[in-house]
């Protein structure tokens, strides 16, 4: 699906999902601007099927084995100019989709996608400092405009070329509760320390501590954390947790037992 015999560029709406009923339909009616929604699914064992099928989505369905490329599978079965790309924990605002709708019919050829503001929710409100805001992403851009990048346990969207900022925000819940929060913090923890292992860098505790505190200096300080009031501090001890978490990982696997497990 090319632009349209008027010349109007074609969008489509692109989120990757698995077991993601808690904010898919909130996320899907977001990109009902958009002339085709796709939803590619790792095999959900919840609603998220159904939900998507609801809101006029393409479902396709396709074994997960990372991020980048479940992503770059996705992105081939796009067929539009445009591509705006959510998570299925996010929501475009109002503001951003007359936003895109106002800037992609007059966009520059060379021009390979727009960065959008991402706010994020955490506890108890939208967090504008401590690192998280404006926290701006490639989210809008030509289908073939993107390259993807991986350092460490972070995947990233890359332009080929130049980008522009673009007014109006993501609206971004990425935890239901805390418990969730730290789960991720584990996840990204382990991936942390194997990149650093195998970057042969060093780990342990008098790492693991200088790095906490000084990530929770950064965040709560630097960032203005202390500015978010209460989520800004949870917040910083979470991020400090993590940083200790991921230098200490580095030696986990210098553990010696003194006996065999059965």
């Amino acid at each position: 699906m090319s632009s349209d015999t008027s010349g109007k560029p074609t969008i489509t709406g692109l989120v990757l999902t698995y077991n993601g009923e808690r904010l898919l339909g909130k996320c899907l009616e977001s990109l009902a601007f958009c002339d085709a929604v796709i939803v590619v699914d790792s095999f959900s064992s919840d609603a998220t099927e159904s939900i998507a099928r609801e809101h006029g989505a393409t479902f396709v369905q396709h074994p997960w084995s990372g991020a980048l490329p479940q992503f770059e599978y996705a992105l081939g079965l796009v067929e539009t100019d445009w591509v705006v790309s959510l998570d299925q924990d996010e929501i475009c605002s109002e503001p951003l989709r007359d936003a895109i709708l106002a800037a992609l019919p007059g966009a520059p050829a060379d021009l390979c996608g727009f960065t959008p503001a991402r706010r994020s929710w955490y506890y108890d409100r939208f967090l504008k400092h401590s690192g998280w805001y404006p926290d701006r992403l490639l989210r809008v851009f030509r289908r073939n405009g993107v390259h993807f990048t991986q350092s460490g346990a972070h995947e990233h969207i890359a332009p080929n070329g130049r980008t522009r900022e673009l007014d109006g925000d993501i609206l971004h819940y990425p935890y239901k509760h805390f418990r969730e929060h730290l789960d991720k913090i584990n996840s990204y923890a382990q991936q942390g320390a194997d990149d650093l292992a195998a970057r042969g860098k060093k780990g342990g505790l008098a790492l693991g501590v200088l790095h906490g505190i000084g990530r929770f200096l950064r965040i709560y300080l630097l960032k203005k954390g202390f500015l978010d009031g209460k989520a800004g501090f949870i917040n910083a001890v979470h991020g400090a947790f993590y940083a200790f978490l991921k230098y200490v990982r580095v030696d986990e696997g210098n553990w010696g037992f003194p006996y065999n497990h059965r």
